[in-house]
């Protein structure tokens, strides 16, 4: 049985696993979005899990959740988000996915951008910000409406890490990891604050606590978490399902919410060619509305643009 659709925002997910149905359950948690539809060629996975997260709404938000493999489900949907394609392995970096997920996306985006023209594309799949550029190029959106999640979720783990380490909420920590969505990323220290004391700053017991050691330690354990996890469980699904249902309430409801997504970044910072990056982006209805000019030292720009030019050299691997 499902409800009526409500006058509300529609929000598709490509992909029934463990990513598309994390983003799905959080979505329904978080009232993101008034209907959520999970696509995948696997039919009765798709109707399986809609049904699931369908079963849990009158604790949460009463959207109407569906799934299944035909196309038209996902016409007229505001947002869709991108998790189908191949699993990473463990050890493997992201960038090496992008030549299965390349095909998979010729093949999969351009019936579904018919059903739904006007949608905002957002990218979840790995590599993502190789696949982004992909992305808009195969669908010919505005570089805007097709971005990436990048590091929201690495950002994540950071602060997690830094409250820990802290003792401290972590809705008190203010720290951004920038870049690629991989190897590359690297975290903005001088930027970094608990509660507007800046990191460096930041004592315990009258002993400075962030030492660059420890900064070392903790931005190594946040670029490195997705591995730990996946060589413990196979893959990561739920803290991405969560990031993404957060990106994903920003454009439906207008926030215009800074979040660091991985969006072409045309020239910014001496970087050429068409490569994505995660930089704190203004988000809302339009996709990323602006990209914020963050002032970066002169080792952070260098940084910035090595990631830069490993996903431009894997955009040139692949063809793109």
């Amino acid at each position: 049985m499902t409800t009526a659709p409500k006058n509300g925002k529609k929000l598709g997910i490509l992909g029934a696993g463990g990513v598309g149905s994390a983003t799905a359950y959080a979505a329904m948690l978080r009232g993101t979005a008034d209907e959520i539809v999970i696509y995948d060629i696997a039919t009765e996975r798709a109707i399986a899990e809609a049904l699931d997260i369908s079963h849990g709404s009158m604790f949460a938000h009463e959207a109407t959740v569906i799934g299944g493999s035909d196309v038209e489900l996902l016409r007229d949907c505001d947002l869709i988000i991108v998790t189908a394609g191949a699993r990473q392995q463990p050890g493997q970096p992201r960038l090496e996915l992008a030549a299965a997920n390349v095909r998979i996306f010729e093949s999969m985006l351009p019936p579904i951008m018919e059903v739904a023209p006007n949608a905002t594309l957002m990218i979840v799949t790995n590599p993502c910000d190789v696949l982004a550029v992909v992305a808009q190029k195969i669908t010919g959106l505005p570089t805007e409406r097709c971005f990436a999640s990048g590091t929201v979720l690495d950002s994540s783990r950071l602060r997690w890490l830094i409250a820990d380490r802290a003792d401290v909420s972590m809705r008190s920590v203010h720290a951004n990891i920038i870049g690629e969505h991989g190897d590359s990323e690297f975290p903005v220290w001088t930027a970094a604050n608990i509660g507007m004391v800046p990191i460096d700053e930041w004592t315990k017991d009258g002993e400075i606590i962030f030492t660059p050691e420890v900064k070392e330690e903790l931005a190594l354990e946040a670029m490195q978490a997705a591995y730990r996890i996946i060589e413990g469980k196979g893959s990561t699904n739920y803290a991405i399902g969560i990031s993404a249902a957060r990106i994903a309430e920003a454009i439906l409801k207008g926030q215009r919410a800074v979040l660091p997504v991985s969006t072409q970044i045309n020239g910014r910072y001496g970087i050429e060619g068409d490569a994505a990056l995660s930089l704190p982006s203004i988000v809302s209805y339009g996709g990323v509305e602006q990209v914020l000019e963050i002032p970066l030292g002169d080792e952070e720009i260098e940084k910035l643009q090595k990631s830069a030019a490993a996903i431009n050299n894997s955009l040139k691997q692949i063809g793109f």
